[in-house]
């Protein structure tokens, strides 16, 4: 299995495909596993993933820092040398979506084009995220279908996965830390936006991406009807069509 080292750490990544070098990044508490049943609708893609620092089958840290995607963003850069390609697309979902664009905003010379799906481009995270977090997570623990998700994307220790996370989260509301490296007005790559109208985790997405459009000078929005969260995995074939043609454009 394929790794590359980060501040002496071990990253997995795999690779399937060959055309335009696109790189898929997982969701919080999730891992490069979730994308496993959708990735045969980006064939003509050269197809990139990889599970971030304490999740699936990278190594472990004994705690999660609070500029969370921000350092995965770090992790990311230092894939996009490794492969030693000149430039890449972007897929990220959920809290990957943070870690595309944080990814784009400090290297615009390394990414061609950002997909963020399920984003609600908020900067900060505020107390009452973190007391919905709280409520969330406490649930996903009672949830069955939430134990074989979570033992599935990272193993038998997913339960202490879940508790840095949720912990990482918690610090970075407390702290009030932006989730950028910089303001998403500087973002100079083509960006696209993806979700859905059902998303119980992701409200008020028109008015947030209004937002958003007013900042970006290259940005196209796509909210779908069908699907939940995330977009790319609960509407997959509809999102692959859009993702598919932006990435192409």
């Amino acid at each position: 299995m394929p790794y590359f080292e980060f501040e002496g750490k071990q990253i997995y990544y795999d690779e399937k495909g060959e055309g335009k070098p696109v790189i898929f990044l997982h969701g919080n508490v999730a891992s490069s596993k979730m994308f496993e049943f959708i990735l045969s609708l980006y064939r003509q893609f050269r197809v990139i993933t990889m599970d971030f620092l304490g999740y699936g089958m990278s190594d472990r840290m004994d705690q999660l820092p609070a500029d969370l995607w921000i350092w995965q963003s770090k992790q990311v850069i230092s894939l996009i040398q490794h492969l030693n390609v000149e430039k890449v697309c972007l897929v990220g979902t959920s809290g990957g979506a943070w870690v595309a664009i944080n990814t784009a905003l400090e290297r615009p010379d390394l990414v061609e084009r950002v997909v963020a799906d399920s984003f609600d481009g908020r900067e900060s995270l505020d107390a009452a995220f973190s007391d919905n977090l709280r409520r969330e997570r406490q649930a996903m623990k009672d949830n069955e279908n939430a134990w074989w998700f979570y033992s599935w994307c990272q193993g038998q220790d997913w339960e202490e996965v879940l508790e840095k996370d949720t912990q990482a989260l918690l610090a970075c509301a407390e702290q009030g830390l932006s989730l950028f490296t910089h303001p998403i007005s500087e973002l100079r790559v083509p960006l696209l936006l993806t979700g859905s109208r059902q998303d119980e985790m992701a409200a008020s997405l028109e008015d947030a991406w209004e937002a958003i459009r007013q900042q970006v000078p290259q940005v196209q929005t796509c909210l779908l009807d069908e699907g939940e969260h995330p977009s790319i995995i609960t509407n997959a074939a509809e999102c692959a069509r859009v993702i598919g043609a932006f990435l192409q454009d």
